[in-house]
């Protein structure tokens, strides 16, 4: 495997391994995709509920269209919660943020990307568009931001979290 992708060690075994499968159910390494990974691990974390697949139900606030609610299949495959188990929806939303409630247990938290990361994310797939449209050359782009974000972003310190009522 190449140095490029973010190691094991620093993540640990199960947010590779969930980002990993992410690529292949999602089509490519993608940056939502990878922060949904992050997200619903993180998710897991603040239940202490790592242990459990699929325990969490997850409302997510990212939409339906391309890029934001790719956060969603992130989400599937970080926590084990699936659309076929019903575990999982996507809010309407005319305005998608990547965002997403997790309830476990009774209690309910939201998990959002922090503005500063959010706003980076979208300067730089803005630029990118901007340089290579949507040919080949961007995709390349978006995968390589998506292993930079990866690599660089630690799961305990991209989101906020509040508890819902």
């Amino acid at each position: 495997m190449s140095n490029d992708f973010p190691s094991i060690e620093r993540f640990g075994l199960r947010e590779w391994r969930a980002v990993v499968l992410t690529n292949e159910v999602h089509g490519h390494l993608g940056i939502y995709s990878t922060l949904g990974v992050k997200m619903g691990i993180r998710a897991l974390e603040e239940f202490d509920a790592l242990g459990l697949k699929g325990p969490v139900s997850i409302v997510s606030h990212a939409g339906l269209v391309p890029p934001v609610s790719c956060l969603n299949d992130g989400l599937q495959i970080g926590t084990g919660s699936t659309l076929g188990h019903g575990l999982i929806s996507a809010a309407p939303t005319d305005t998608p943020v990547p965002s997403a409630d997790f309830t476990c247990g009774g209690r309910t938290i939201r998990l959002s990307l922090r503005e500063e990361f959010d706003l980076r994310i979208r300067e730089d797939i803005q630029r990118a568009t901007a340089q290579f449209g949507r040919t080949p050359q961007y995709w390349q782009t978006v995968r390589d931001l998506a292993v930079l974000y990866w690599g660089e972003w630690d799961r305990a310190e991209i989101f906020s979290i509040s508890t819902c009522l």
